[in-house]
């Protein structure tokens, strides 16, 4: 029997977030601390003429009786350290999540065939795959589009790119933890076995339009930056390994 192939390795390195608070810079320690300063909004908002106003909120763990706009999308906080998405080292925050809401200056929710703003509590489940545990924090990054644009793609997108840049100021202090720090470590492979049954797993992703858009191929683990979306790839086919899938190589732009 001919010998396994192991084509790629990735490694998966968790830092665990014990407090999110609000303070003058915008820092995360590998000790698992987190702080968030808003004025650093300011900044983004100039740069996207699809929005008119961005603010963050933190909200601890048991505080969800509080009104959101409709959810377009719970993104982990990830960074590649070594290598590209699929291989090499990546640095994740567990602990802590950001939801990214939106809506129009008329009160139009940014949403596609269903809303889900409302009472946190009751739109969100928890203890999900791909959503925050009982007791995890929530960074709420709400975007304000301009009338209408929350049903264009351009604004949607600047929507996404502003919640990037935010994230962006962590992931960039992540790539500097010492690794044997981390509080938890995953080790996976993509492991060829010649003779073995080859499987394929198909996954149906959204790609009609606007908000109902699938990105692909970022540079960083669920980001938005060099994405490529699956409409302006003809909506076909698109292969993508097991270690890529698993490092956040699909970004839903929902």
């Amino acid at each position: 029997m001919e010998k396994e192939i192991d084509l790629r390795r990735l490694v998966i390195k968790a830092f665990h977030i014990t407090d999110v608070e609000e303070g003058e810079e915008n820092k995360v320690t590998a000790s698992g601390k987190m702080m968030i300063e808003k004025g650093i909004l300011d900044d983004i908002l100039p740069k996207y003429p699809q929005l008119s106003k961005l603010d963050v909120q933190i909200i601890k763990p048991g505080e969800h009786d509080r009104y959101t706009n409709t959810m377009m999308d719970i993104i982990p906080i990830s960074t590649k350290v070594l290598g590209k998405i699929g291989d090499g080292i990546t640095h994740t925050l567990t602990g802590v999540y950001v939801i990214f809401t939106g809506v129009d200056e008329n009160g139009k929710q940014a949403h596609e065939f269903g809303s889900s703003e409302g009472n946190l509590k009751e739109m969100l489940y928890l203890n999900r795959a791909g959503t925050p545990g009982e007791g995890d924090y929530i960074v709420s990054f709400d975007v304000v589009l301009k009338p209408g644009m929350g049903q264009e793609r351009e604004g949607v997108l600047a929507a996404h790119h502003a919640c990037d840049e935010f994230i962006q100021i962590f992931r960039e202090q992540m790539k500097k933890f010492r690794g044997d720090l981390c509080t938890e470590r995953h080790e996976y492979h993509d492991v060829v076995r010649p003779g073995k049954k080859r499987v394929l797993i198909v996954k149906q992703v959204a790609g009609q339009g606007a908000m109902y858009d699938t990105s692909l191929f970022a540079k960083e683990p669920s980001g938005t930056e060099n994405g490529r979306s699956i409409i302006d790839m003809g909506n076909m086919p698109v292969i993508v390994t097991p270690n890529e899938y698993r490092d956040g190589i699909i970004r839903s732009m929902q």
